[in-house]
């Protein structure tokens, strides 16, 4: 056999530009070649072919031709077609490499993209996340101050409603202050031009034609009881009044009649009197029927001098008792209104003024047990032997049964029956000045 060793230096064409160097070599078997990368093929003219690729590039061919009759080698060209197929088939392979690598870099290139792309979404969902999470927290802040906004709205529209009535009742007040006659209310402030003492008490300068209570009224020549607007001195501020232009108080010496200021009257169970603190400072009910004229009001007219107090009593049976008390006052509310009564006399016995006397004024919702008991506000003292502010009993008598074992809680004046179970049919209180006199009147 002989082998013949194929390459491809330049220069010379045959099969696309192939050079065949033949080289005989003794007889070797195939598998002593070096055919790393080798592909086989051939056919029984031509023997057998191995191509390999090399570490330069290039393609290096060996072929195995079978020994021809007499010892002689065959023509190496007749064997160039199928040399020639095999190094074209060759470069296809090389060519089929280069497309794949090509192929493979745009892979790579695709894949490093969608990697890109990948890591751009995921820094987009986590700045969207942040983003819902940003946005969950400014809602629920927006929700809070809502809250708060519609809190404060509400309130708001309390204190409006509120003080649009106190300026409807204050218009009503002002109106009936100006249609009096020779009352003139100007609010006059401190200035330099005005004395030392007036201006410690600014209050007189635009109250002095105004009447201070039921008294002043009387004096300017008034004589029919009913409702009149008064501006106590140290007040500033008007208010209605009942005055009682008809009673009279005999003494020895004289009988004076009228100018009575009501601060309360019971006449016929109306009007609850189980009332607030804030109620009780107020005022409430009907001057025309039952009510209170506000702990207020009484204090801004009972220290605007020296007042006496009358308090008229009438039972079921239409018996009359008054009881007469030469002072009275009530404190402010920073002392709890509290009272000061003293210097009785009148038509029935004294359960007032010796047991009540410098009491503060306690109700139901001020935490005073006698208070809670009695379902009313009075100045109570353990509890007490007078209480013009209970419960309304029709008929007068009542039994403990029924009220269980708390204690009485009528309309109760001791003395007129002994009993604390006994309700009177009508109270009233009224107070006006210790000087006054009738006869003073024009």
């Amino acid at each position: 056999m002989s082998l013949l060793s194929l390459t491809n230096p330049p220069g010379w064409s045959v099969c696309s530009t192939l050079c065949i160097l033949i080289v005989l070599l003794p007889e070797a078997k195939a598998d002593t070649l070096n055919t790393t990368n080798q592909r086989n093929g051939g056919g029984s003219q031509c023997g057998e072919y191995t191509n390999q690729m090399m570490e330069n590039g290039m393609c290096r061919l060996v072929a195995t031709l079978p020994q021809l009759d007499e010892q002689r080698c065959p023509d190496m060209f007749r064997c160039t077609d199928e040399v020639s197929y095999w190094l074209h088939e060759n470069e296809d392979r090389k060519q089929q490499i280069v497309t794949l690598k090509e192929t493979i870099s745009e892979l790579q290139e695709e894949l490093r993209n969608h990697r890109h792309r990948i890591k751009v979404l995921e820094l987009q969902s986590e700045e969207r996340n942040h983003l819902n999470i940003s946005l969950e927290q400014r809602f629920h802040e927006l929700e809070v101050h809502y809250a708060e906004a519609t809190t404060l709205l509400h309130l708001q529209g309390t204190l409006i409603l509120d003080l649009q009535n106190q300026l409807h009742n204050l218009t009503l007040l002002m109106d009936k202050v100006k249609r009096s006659p020779e009352c003139f209310i100007n609010i006059v402030r401190p200035n330099p031009l005005m004395s030392a003492q007036e201006a410690l008490h600014p209050d007189i300068q635009h109250v002095r034609n105004c009447p201070i209570d039921c008294a002043s009224i009387y004096y300017n020549g008034v004589r029919r009881s009913g409702l009149y607007t008064v501006v106590p001195s140290l007040a500033s501020m008007p208010v209605e009044v009942y005055c009682d232009m008809d009673t009279d108080v005999r003494c020895l010496l004289f009988a004076s009649g009228g100018g009575w200021t009501v601060i309360q009257r019971r006449v016929d169970g109306s009007v609850s009197f189980d009332r607030s603190w804030r109620d009780y400072k107020d005022g409430f009910g009907d001057l025309h029927s039952e009510f209170w004229l506000g702990n207020e009001h009484i204090h801004d007219l009972s220290t605007q001098g020296d007042y006496s107090l009358r308090i008229h009593l009438e039972d079921w049976s239409n018996k009359h008792k008054h009881a007469l008390y030469q002072s009275f006052s009530v404190d402010d509310e920073e002392h709890q209104y509290r009272l000061h009564v003293s210097g009785f006399s009148g038509t029935v016995q004294d359960s007032f003024s010796w047991y009540h006397d410098k009491q503060g004024f306690s109700t139901p919702d001020s935490g005073n047990i006698c208070a809670e008991i009695s379902h009313g506000g009075w100045w109570y003292n353990q509890c007490f032997y007078a209480n013009l502010n209970g419960v309304y009993y029709r008929g007068g008598h009542y039994t403990p049964k029924g009220q269980g074992p708390l204690g009485p809680d009528g309309i109760v004046w001791y003395t007129w029956r002994d009993s604390d179970y006994y309700s009177l049919r009508k109270v009233s209180m009224m107070i006006r000045p210790r000087s006054f006199r009738s006869r003073l009147s024009p």
